[in-house]
């Protein structure tokens, strides 16, 4: 019998891997390696863990020792270099390593059940079988598109690319071409390349997964994200581990898949706030993909129309380098012209002024689709008393209550409470509650009445509950069955619209006034990418010249102007600067100490002893505070930001306080967030 030491990483709150024996006979069952998955007790539960290494002996006795129950030899061993990566995300992000490692896992590994890995990859061979192996005709690039698709494809080691181009310019296209080069190289080795393309919302996922597949005839092509069901997950995470699966697509989650022969990684639309999670382990995707691609010493390409500032300021510093997609890849497309409607003079009806639905009227009556963005669901944001002032608060949040009307609701979009509306005021008794502001049901039932005859849909978070409801609007749009499309933010990006000639944006200007400080990035990256959606096809002749049309109450705001010139580089070089001369990012790195409680006061007692309890030269801690929304679900927040001009200054600061944080002694909870995004 041969005895081992297993150190293995569970996922659980407490920083280090916990020690099992293993005992066997090398001549009868295969002696375990890191990266094996393996069954062990753990407190009353048993439950799955990733082997982190492997040794003689450990610092504990070994009467204290248990044994491990099994080890899934029959798995190939995740590698040691998806090991590092999850390595290098707890240690910069401040987690324990089984909580990096295991929930990335489908939960099907995560189970006790014996695996069935034959039933899982059968599952996914027959879904391929299903698919059309007719290989789609490869498009003719324009000069700009084959010069970028060359430099990738030429690409060795680590090289950053910033892809940048206009809405609508081809950047797919470009991905696609090389990475018919790169498959193609290795194709006949023993290891063939593998590619991972990241989108940020699953709802994107459907229209690449056609065009990868369409361009890849008989290629494996596993997809990652959280709307699979757990056997699909299994079967797509399976054949990319096992290296079958030449091309992975998936959403953020798909960063920590296990890829063996990975060659290629590209980010498409990698200034979307989506790649950042923001629950437990508050990971950035595009930055692991940037660290994954140094570490494996191959090409990465970061996509949009609207890059990041960190991006974009490491593209003009040199560290990245840059590519242009100035034109539209279709011939004769040309970009949407943007015009704004001043809301003082021409007063909006209902949430529209009288030019958007002259615009929108001329489109049905030359048979053109139309676009109405606003990125506010429900019927109204609140509904109100005039006679004694009542609002729709949430009892639960500081938020109030959004009126969803078809569905007869007050629902707060924050913790989920829902109720019936009140038949009368609750404080006086005032049977006239009227609803304040416009979400897009209100639009919805608006248009329906200008426009009874037009065809009308709405797409948004509420309406596409449902599994495979967003795919089948987005469906019908594509095939001519919508006149006017109306939708959140998710409809501004990704989706390749051919008879759409109008985009109209509704009440942008909230997001000029924010206290955030990237809200003008975020809201012109948003209007850029929503207007992008228009004109993305060659003008039919006798129809409408593509257009833009938003409604502002400051039409004289330079972002404004920035977006009617489509001129990104002016708009994010004034922000650099604006940001260097503030010391913020990316000039400046910063973590978030977020602490919850019952009540305020513990949490920003708990926050106060936290900023004294590590002395902290070259590191500023600001003043604790309650976050925006202080409450939500009945439990108030606050926070503490902490700032330093070095990132690795920071690092090291922030392992020493995280030891002295867990010796507080608190009844708030916290949790820490390194780059953080909201704050």
């Amino acid at each position: 019998m041969e005895q081992r030491i297993l150190k293995i990483a569970l996922d659980t709150p407490l920083d280090f891997a916990f020690d099992y024996r293993w005992s066997g006979d090398a001549d009868l069952s295969p002696v375990p390696q890191a990266g094996h998955l393996a069954a062990v007790p753990f407190g009353r539960r048993e439950v799955v863990g990733v082997i982190a290494a492997i040794g003689e002996h450990s610092d504990l006795p070994q009467d204290k020792l248990k044994d491990v129950l099994a080890v899934r030899t029959q798995l190939a061993p995740l590698s040691a270099a998806w090991l590092a990566l999850c390595r290098f995300a707890a240690d910069y992000y401040q987690r324990p390593l089984g909580e990096v490692a295991i929930p990335g896992l489908p939960k099907n590994l995560r189970a006790l059940k014996p695996l069935s890995l034959d039933r899982a990859l059968k599952k996914l061979a027959k879904e391929e079988s299903t698919h059309d192996a007719t290989p789609a005709d490869m498009p003719v690039l324009n000069a700009e598109q084959q010069q970028a698709a060359d430099a990738i494809a030429a690409a060795e080691g680590f090289a950053p690319t910033l892809l940048y181009g206009v809405t609508g310019s081809g950047k797919t296209e470009v991905y696609l071409q090389a990475a018919v080069r790169i498959l193609a190289h290795t194709a006949h080795t023993r290891n063939p390349a593998q590619i991972l393309i990241l989108v940020p919302e699953i709802n994107l996922t459907p229209q690449l997964e056609n065009n990868v597949r369409a361009r890849f005839p008989g290629v494996t092509v596993a997809t990652l994200h959280s709307g699979l069901a757990e056997g699909e997950r299994m079967a797509h995470w399976l054949a990319a581990h096992l290296g079958q699966a030449r091309i992975v697509l998936g959403t953020r989650l798909a960063i920590l898949a296990s890829l063996p022969h990975l060659k290629l990684i590209i980010i498409d639309e990698e200034h979307d706030p989506s790649y950042k999670q923001q629950e437990g382990l508050r990971y950035s995707a595009r930055d692991l993909a940037v660290w994954r691609a140094r570490q494996l010493a191959i090409p990465i390409v970061l996509g949009s129309a609207t890059p990041s500032l960190e991006t974009w300021h490491h593209a003009q510093s040199g560290r990245y380098r840059k590519l242009e997609l100035r034109e539209r890849a279709i011939k004769d497309a040309v970009l949407p012209a943007v015009r704004l409607i001043d809301m003082e003079r021409d007063k909006p009806a209902e949430g529209i002024t009288s030019t958007l639905i002259a615009a929108l009227k001329r489109r049905l009556e030359n048979g053109e689709q139309s676009l109405l963005f606003l990125n506010r669901r429900g019927y109204a944001p609140v509904i109100n008393c005039d006679a004694c002032g009542w609002v729709s608060n949430c009892t639960r949040c500081t938020a109030f209550m959004v009126l969803h009307k078809p569905e007869n609701r007050l629902r707060c979009h924050h913790c989920s409470l829902e109720l019936r509306i009140p038949k009368s005021c609750p404080t006086c008794g005032n049977v006239d509650l009227q609803p304040l502001g416009r979400g897009t049901q209100r639009i919805e039932e608006n248009l329906q009445r200008v426009f009874p005859q037009a065809r009308i849909l709405r797409i948004d978070a509420d309406s596409t509950r449902r599994k495979g409801s967003a795919q089948a609007a987005f469906d019908s749009v594509h095939r001519g069955d919508v006149d006017i499309l109306i939708g959140t933010q998710m409809v501004a990006k990704g989706h390749d619209f051919k008879n759409l000639t109008l985009v109209g944006i509704l009440n942008p200007d909230t997001a000029l006034f924010s206290h955030d400080y990237r809200a003008s990035e975020r809201l012109f990256a948003q209007l850029m990418q929503v207007s992008g959606r228009a004109g993305r096809a060659a003008q039919k002749e006798g129809g409408s010249a593509s257009e833009v049309l938003i409604q502002t109450r400051y039409p004289q705001h330079p972002l404004y102007g920035a977006v009617i010139a489509h001129d990104y580089d002016r708009f994010a070089t004034a922000l650099l600067e604006e940001r260097a001369q503030a010391g913020l990012p990316p000039f400046i790195y910063q973590a978030l100490l977020r602490a919850e409680a019952r009540e305020l006061p513990i949490a920003l007692d708990f926050l106060q002893q936290a900023s004294a309890c590590v002395e902290h030269p070259g590191i500023t801690i600001n003043d604790p505070i309650p976050m925006t929304m202080t409450r939500v679900a009945n439990v108030d927040r606050a926070q503490l930001l902490v700032e330093c001009a070095s990132r690795p200054a920071l690092q090291a600061f922030l392992k020493v306080w995280m030891g002295a944080l867990r010796e507080i002694k608190t009844r708030a909870r916290w949790s820490l967030e390194v780059d953080p995004v909201d704050i």
